[in-house]
């Protein structure tokens, strides 16, 4: 039986250790705190495919929507809504390559997208992308870790920072923070914004785009918004419980990240998250904080998914990526074949670590 050490307690880790335990697998996952702990407890979890992306991107993108459709669980399609600069070339590049949008005139959108506060929308209208939603990615990640536990696996949470053990040019296991070895044949590091800098260690190199994130998340309120919003200020959705969560690149701009790590947050600009939603949301209700998850959001610097064996160290895989949330289900199940399967998915192909060896 093939031995597997998982390193990360997000999505793609717990998704990869999840199907690699139920083919079989001896599988052990390594989180540095808790489940969840992560990018994943702090993702706005948008399932989408709306961005001018390559074709072999937008297909996998694509088949990570159709494995949340089919899990059904802990996921909403409710669509998403989106307007500002540059939406309407959005409307007309998904229209030529076939995804499915539709242009709504204001007057439209009280009927089609509840919730939603018509004066907010520019004159022109707004792009409404009905195959869209999102995901609850800390409470996918309990059922995931579930699955895990029930084909055999382990979990081992809170163990510190782990990093892959090293001899004759292949991996032989993961120390934790504890420095207990755990020992492999396989490893997959999906440690979100840490993986840039464990294969730096390893003399493997990968841009990194890494950037601050701040999601807001609201105390329960009535607004009847079941979609994604997508506005120039603020991007927001409803969360289980009656909350909303939200997040925008100016406010992530704002958070001030420490020399020793940690994080400043104004309270200004959580506030200023707040006002910006309720000026989008009908009846401009009053919204106030239950809490702020503040810390780095993972970003390969060319902006694609980083999936697959790491060249160099044998045994050793990866999975880094932005769309975290969107390919969660199918990067896992595409991981694990390619583990025990031992062949390369063409699914993958355009996502490997050794792309970059140029630079």
């Amino acid at each position: 039986m093939s031995e597997v050490v998982v390193v990360g307690g997000g999505v793609l880790g717990v998704s990869t250790a999840a199907h690699l335990a139920q083919r079989g697998a001896a599988v052990t996952l390594l989180t540095e705190a808790g489940l969840a702990g992560g990018a994943s407890g702090r993702s706005l979890s948008w399932l989408n495919s709306a961005g001018d992306l390559p074709p072999e991107y937008h297909r996998l993108r694509l088949l990570g929507l159709g494995r949340y459709r089919a899990l059904g669980a802990h996921v909403s399609f409710a669509g998403g809504l989106r307007w500002g600069e540059g939406v309407r070339a959005s409307f007309a590049h998904q229209s030529a390559i076939g995804y499915p949008a539709e242009w709504l005139a204001r007057d439209e959108i009280a009927a089609r997208v509840p919730g939603v506060d018509p004066i907010a929308v520019p004159d022109e209208g707004a792009l409404f992308n009905a195959d869209e939603g999102w995901v609850d990615l800390p409470a996918l990640v309990e059922r995931l870790a579930g699955d895990l536990v029930a084909a055999g696996g382990a979990v081992r949470a809170g163990v510190g920072r782990c990093s892959p053990v090293v001899a004759g040019g292949r991996v032989t296991g993961v120390r934790a923070g504890d420095g207990v070895v755990v020992g492999a044949d396989t490893v997959v590091l999906a440690t979100g914004a840490g993986v840039p800098g464990a294969l730096a260690e390893l003399g493997v190199h990968v841009p990194d785009a890494t950037s601050n994130a701040l999601l807001v998340r609201t105390r329960p309120v009535h607004v009847g918004l079941a979609a994604v919003l997508n506005t120039p200020r603020v991007a927001l959705r409803p969360a289980p419980g009656g909350s909303l969560v939200m997040d925008a690149g100016w406010s992530e701009a704002e958070v001030v990240r420490r020399e020793d790590g940690g994080f400043d947050v104004r309270d200004s600009t959580v506030e200023g998250l707040l006002r910006e939603a309720s000026r989008v949301l009908a009846g401009n209700p009053e919204l106030t904080t239950e809490s702020v998850g503040v810390g780095r959001k993972p970003i390969p610097g060319d902006g694609h998914p980083v999936l697959g064996p790491v060249p160099g160290v044998g045994g050793l895989h990866v999975a880094f990526t932005h769309s975290g949330a969107t390919l969660g289900l199918i990067a896992g199940e595409l991981l694990a074949g390619e583990v025990l399967g031992g062949e390369p998915s063409p699914l993958l192909a355009a996502f490997r670590v050794d792309r970059f060896a140029a630079s």
